[in-house]
């Protein structure tokens, strides 16, 4: 075992001695992280034109070189992702490099999948899982679920979120409770829609106006430091007249999540992008709850559960405020934790209305969360252009503090930049 160690060993060093380094990457945090990862990327094709083969990225620790979980995605350009792992009370540098060394074998992008772990997705009866050794993350379901036997089957849904997995594996959403058949996990209807004259809810099924569908998947990416998938949801309009059967709206979705390398928090953002299906404006008319909206666990009750906002507000008067960021948290079985939900400053009507149910929903306090941004003032859409939404949820076990809600949301809307210096 001693001679494979030392073999192993020399070969490290020769493979560093014949590397060469082809840039710096300097980055210098604003906020502390309370442990949790911070992703960053580059433009690589502006650093390197050299196929990712052949790339390392190691992270400088005085005289020590330490590989670090990288992945290259291509969407017109390279670019080049990794996460910063800071520890501690204080937002420290960090400095890493991009070494050329000898080409793998496999030509895999973002390191060898052999030398870190991978987190995936897989498609399998109707849903796709994103996860990573035995840990599963979240559910999607692209084929239709409908309602239990005996419920009108116009509730039926496809395209949506459940479930949504804590990091400790609970459960964190609810579909088709018998108060609301129509409610899916994590899911994206708008209530009333202005199109062609006439006014849809895609909303509430049993109205039989208007649905949401998956179409298609547009693209899947796995590696060690992400997993995504982005996919083409439908509005389709069913309500008799002119426009039955037309699709209204687009909605083209992604959503990643990023590796942990904490047990107790991971990252998933989700990104909407809105467009016209048509030569047709879209009018999202005022509502009070639209767009992306989280049915929470059954578990949770007004007296075990509990919401805060980045304004201070909590579950007693968080409905119909602004806000940048909002945390729902609560006991999961002998456990606790939740999500922070972050809106991004760039969002239509940001920072955004809150749609929080109050504390006597169905007696006991049913809990329902979501990011608004027609909850006060109508968003017109215009053909041939694409509106975007970002939304980022921190997942976590545990009590989550408002101090740990600020911080996510800083390294979330102004993340910590990357100085570049390439070597010559």
């Amino acid at each position: 075992m001693k001679r494979i160690y030392l073999m192993l060993f020399c070969l490290c060093v020769f493979a560093m001695s014949r590397a060469q380094k082809i840039a710096s990457f300097e980055v210098n945090p604003t906020h502390v992280s309370n442990g949790i990862q911070m992703p960053v990327s580059v433009d690589l094709d502006a650093v390197t034109f050299l196929p990712d083969s052949v790339l390392q990225l190691v992270e400088v620790q005085g005289s020590k070189r330490i590989p670090v979980p990288y992945q290259v995605q291509s969407t017109g350009k390279r670019v080049l992702y990794w996460q910063v792992d800071q520890t501690g009370d204080k937002a420290q540098k960090h400095v890493y490099e991009l070494i050329k060394g000898e080409a793998r074998p496999n030509g895999v992008a973002g390191q060898a999948k052999n030398s870190f772990p991978v987190i995936s997705a897989k498609k399998d009866t109707g849903a796709l899982t994103i996860g990573t050794g035995n840990r599963s993350f979240l559910s999607y379901y692209y084929l239709t679920r409908y309602p239990p036997k005996g419920v009108d089957t116009a509730y039926r849904r496809s395209g949506f979120i459940h479930p949504l997995f804590s990091p400790h594996g609970q459960v964190l959403t609810r579909i088709q409770a018998p108060d609301h058949y129509h409610h899916y996990g994590l899911w994206n209807p708008w209530t009333h829609v202005l199109y062609q004259k006439d006014t849809i809810d895609f909303w509430n099924l049993n109205s039989k106006q208007g649905t949401v569908r998956f179409a298609k998947f547009l693209s899947m990416n796995d590696g060690p430091v992400f997993s995504e998938y982005k996919v083409l949801h439908e509005h389709v309009v069913l309500k008799k007249g002119p426009a039955s059967g037309k699709v209204a709206m687009n909605e083209v979705q992604t959503v990643r999540i990023y590796q942990p390398n904490n047990p107790d928090y991971y990252i998933m953002d989700i990104t909407s992008e809105l467009n016209c299906a048509d030569t047709s404006e879209v009018l999202l008319l005022e509502y009070r709850y639209g767009g992306l909206g989280w049915r929470t666990t059954e578990e949770w009750d007004n007296k075990n559960s509990e919401v805060l906002t980045s304004e201070g507000k909590t579950r007693k008067d968080a409905d119909g405020t602004t806000a940048r960021w909002c945390i729902v948290q609560g006991k999961l079985s002998n456990d606790y934790g939740g999500l922070e939900m972050m809106s991004y400053p760039g969002n239509y009507n940001h920072p955004e209305p809150l749609r929080v149910w109050p504390e006597n929903q169905f007696v006991r306090g049913d809990m329902y969360a979501n990011f608004d941004p027609t909850k006060n003032m109508n968003w017109l859409l215009k053909p041939g252009h694409t509106y975007t939404l970002h939304y980022r949820f921190l997942v976590f076990n545990g009590h989550f503090t408002k101090e740990k809600a600020e911080s996510a949301w800083q390294n979330y809307s102004t993340p910590p930049a990357v100085q570049v210096k390439i070597e010559k």
